[in-house]
């Protein structure tokens, strides 16, 4: 059974920084496949982060979010983690970790991607 826990979610200063997790089980982060990081914030479309391919280890990232998050995974606690520093306001979301398979050209349709975690909250404050 795939299953993927966010966690981390929080409340922080904006400027700061934020670690969230994605711990999954049902498979391994060795396998093949992609672990995908999505966002909604109020009254907004849910929107791409980034993504981290696993047999080859690439990652991808939207606009917002080069040069400040970093997506890297650890296969021996079987979790995704998306590191989140410089923090805005329009950074606050939901945070969402989902596992598919997408080729690389299509690491940003939502589709691609087959279990999704519950979300974790981030408020960003000014």
């Amino acid at each position: 059974q795939v299953q993927l826990v966010e966690s981390g979610g929080g409340l922080v200063q904006a400027g700061g920084s934020l670690r969230l997790s994605c711990e999954v089980s049902g498979f391994t982060l060795d396998d093949d496949g992609a672990i995908g990081w999505f966002r909604q914030g109020p009254g907004q479309e849910r929107e791409v982060v980034g993504c981290i391919s696993f047999a080859d280890i690439m990652t991808y990232y939207a606009d917002s979010a080069k040069g400040r998050f970093t997506i890297f995974k650890d296969n021996t606690k079987n979790t995704v983690y998306l590191q989140m520093t410089s923090l805005k306001d329009e950074d606050t979301a939901v945070y969402y970790c989902a596992f598919g398979d997408p080729p690389p050209s299509a690491w940003r349709h939502e589709a691609e991607y087959t279990f999704w975690g519950q979300g974790t909250q981030v408020t960003v404050s000014s």
